[in-house]
């Protein structure tokens, strides 16, 4: 199994990738999606979820892995370090919720990043992608079978993905250098100016 991921910067081209997957066969059990949700768009009691609010617990889990009807049937919300409030379904949630409630107990560290670099993404690109959920993006992320990896890249390319060096650098031309799971997240107000620098592409 090889992972592939995919920033988006709209939630309905994020949703759009992950509705493309799971029609090509991949199983909601093998994706995952984490938004940004700081500015309240979603409520608990949107989505058929009882998952938690407040990350670090490790409560909610099992709530957070997706639905009978789809991935998106199972959206819940939960805050991650660094990043604050997101809703989010599938196993990187549940490895990232996971990851926190163990650096509480003394254990595994990284949250997020750490979610994302065991599943073997790229630890550059890790940052880069949790910098951009911190700042009002959309994570997918899809375990695939080896011989549907280029074909899986491309499904979630052809959904306006966020090319993760060019964002990185235009990050970098704004003095940030990795996510830090320590910092204040991004106010609603924030993230609005935050999406505003990155106009959506018509595809």
């Amino acid at each position: 199994m090889k992972t592939v991921t995919g920033l988006f910067d709209d939630y309905s081209d994020a949703s759009a990738a992950v509705s493309a997957l799971e029609a090509r066969g991949i199983h909601s059990d093998n994706i995952s999606i984490v938004s940004n949700n700081a500015d309240g768009r979603y409520k608990d009691g949107d989505h058929d979820s009882n998952a938690a609010e407040g990350a670090g617990t490790g409560a909610g889990i099992g709530a957070v892995v997706g639905g009978a009807g789809g991935l998106l049937t199972g959206l819940g919300i939960m805050a991650i370090p660094g990043v604050g409030p997101v809703v989010a379904a599938g196993w990187l949630a549940a490895t990232a919720l996971g990851a926190v409630a163990g650096a509480a107990a003394g254990g595994a560290t990284g949250g997020l990043i750490g979610a994302l670099t065991s599943s073997g993404v790229d630890e550059d690109h890790a940052h880069v992608y949790a910098e951009g959920v911190r700042r009002g993006g959309t994570l997918v992320t899809a375990k695939v079978d080896d011989a549907l990896h280029a074909e899986a890249e491309a499904i979630l390319k052809k959904s306006n993905w966020v090319d993760p060096v060019e964002r990185r650098n235009a990050y970098s031309e704004q003095g940030w250098t990795k996510f830090d799971d320590t910092a204040a997240p991004y106010g609603a107000t924030e993230v609005e100016e935050e999406r505003a620098r990155y106009p959506r592409r018509t595809l």
